[in-house]
């Protein structure tokens, strides 16, 4: 996996510059998304790992219908060429990772025991917006097994204020 996230990131890098210049990042991000999406299915990537399928082949199974980007075809071009297409979900990921950094925005994952409502979410992401400086995009998630409170993940930081940890840490403080 990190053998990956390491090819990956120059061809990253270059996809956020080109996509940044051309003020496309959102639309670069949604085609990326596709691409990646489109080099997991099962046939397509039969087709994609043969060894004598065409560059052209293989971005024509790749293109998001619709959008016709020559700098995004172009790009996928170069990873056919090279034999990279493997690492489309990787380079989506630090794609979107540098968006967002661009973008000054910290994704935060909130996985919670029971579902969030809207004045929560909106209280939190408000508090999480102070204390990082920065917008905060939220997706949720629900996990019953942390039988309370919530977990915030946002990459770098992990915020556990679940009631599972909190019990676990009292556990291990009776032990001793």
């Amino acid at each position: 996996m990190s053998e990956a996230l390491t090819l990956a990131r120059p061809y990253a890098r270059a996809a956020f510059s080109v996509a940044k210049d051309g003020g496309r990042t959102q639309a670069w991000s949604n085609m990326l998304g596709f691409a990646a999406q489109a080099s997991g299915v099962a046939g397509v990537q039969a087709v994609l790992g043969h060894p004598t399928a065409s560059a052209d082949t293989m971005v024509d199974l790749l293109m998001p219908p619709g959008d016709s980007d020559p700098n995004f075809r172009q790009f996928l071009v170069v990873l056919a060429e090279n034999r990279r297409i493997d690492l489309l979900p990787e380079v989506a990921a630090l794609f979107d990772q540098q968006r967002a950094e661009s973008e000054r925005v910290v994704k935060a994952t909130v996985t919670s025991a029971q579902p969030m409502d809207e004045a929560s979410l909106a209280k939190l992401g408000e508090s999480l917006r102070k204390r990082f400086g920065q917008q905060v995009e939220i997706t949720t998630a629900v996990d019953a097994a942390l039988i309370g409170g919530a977990v915030i993940d946002t990459g770098d930081v992990v915020i556990d204020g679940s009631l599972r940890t909190k019990l676990a840490r009292l556990g291990a403080a009776l032990a001793n």
